[in-house]
């Protein structure tokens, strides 16, 4: 039961299904950023109770169907947030009917701050490609064994990029160095936490497709660049 990541995405019954479920939580877990939840003494945006399921789907990805479809589905989010960040600054700008009264909440929503979109988009980018990346070539180092290290060792180097390149280059200039290591060390170790407590879910799905997918992906001489389609 292998298979391999050049395969034909149409092969797969649960594949796009998936993909259109990755876009989706990431362009939600975007929207609701701007709410800040008390969950105890932590204080987290509603994106960081969403967000890092994307990794998780990355790590299923990559697994299951190959680096790949990974590549496919993470090409697929970028345009996805992309996207939403123009039509949401269009929307905004556009003049608001004089009997409306949400304008300020609407805005609030979908108004980005361009250097704070910009940020989200280099870091989702680079993280979840640092993610997948990772996980394929653990998964050749330990021949398709302890499944644990892989999804924990990918979210570890993945999430830890994605966090630093969004604090630095949204923050930069405007915070201290001193606050962005708290904000750094303070979301990473969430995330990853997260995602570590995850693992016995990643496990059941990554098992069930393997079985009615009959499919197992080894990227042996997958060409791991990016911008390879």
């Amino acid at each position: 039961m292998v298979g391999y990541s050049h395969q034909v995405t149409s092969r797969f019954r649960y594949l796009d299904t998936l993909t259109i479920g990755f876009v989706v939580v990431l362009l939600v877990s975007n929207l609701v950023g701007p709410k800040i939840c008390q969950i105890g003494p932590l204080q987290v945006s509603g994106a960081q109770l969403l967000f890092p399921v994307t990794y998780i789907c990355g790590d299923i990805f990559t697994e299951v169907y190959g680096y790949a479809s990974s590549r496919r589905a993470i090409w697929l989010g970028f345009f996805g947030m992309g996207l939403l960040a123009v039509m949401g600054e269009i929307a905004v700008a556009l003049p608001p009917s004089p009997g409306w009264p949400d304008q300020h909440a609407f805005a609030v929503v979908f108004g980005l701050v361009p250097r704070f979109a910009l940020a989200s988009l280099i870091a989702y980018w680079a993280g979840e490609f640092v993610n997948s990346y990772t996980l394929a070539r653990l998964k050749l180092v330990t021949n398709g064994r302890f499944l644990w290290t892989r999804t924990i060792g990918s979210t570890i180097s993945g999430q830890l990029v994605d966090t630093v390149v969004l604090v630095l280059v949204a923050f930069w200039g405007v915070r201290t160095r001193h606050q962005m290591l708290v904000l750094i060390a303070s979301s990473y170790g969430f995330k990853v936490v997260y995602e570590t407590l995850a693992t016995p879910f990643t496990y059941m799905i990554v098992k069930w497709l393997k079985r009615v997918e009959s499919v197992d992906a080894f990227d042996k001489g997958t060409n791991f660049s990016p911008f390879a389609f």
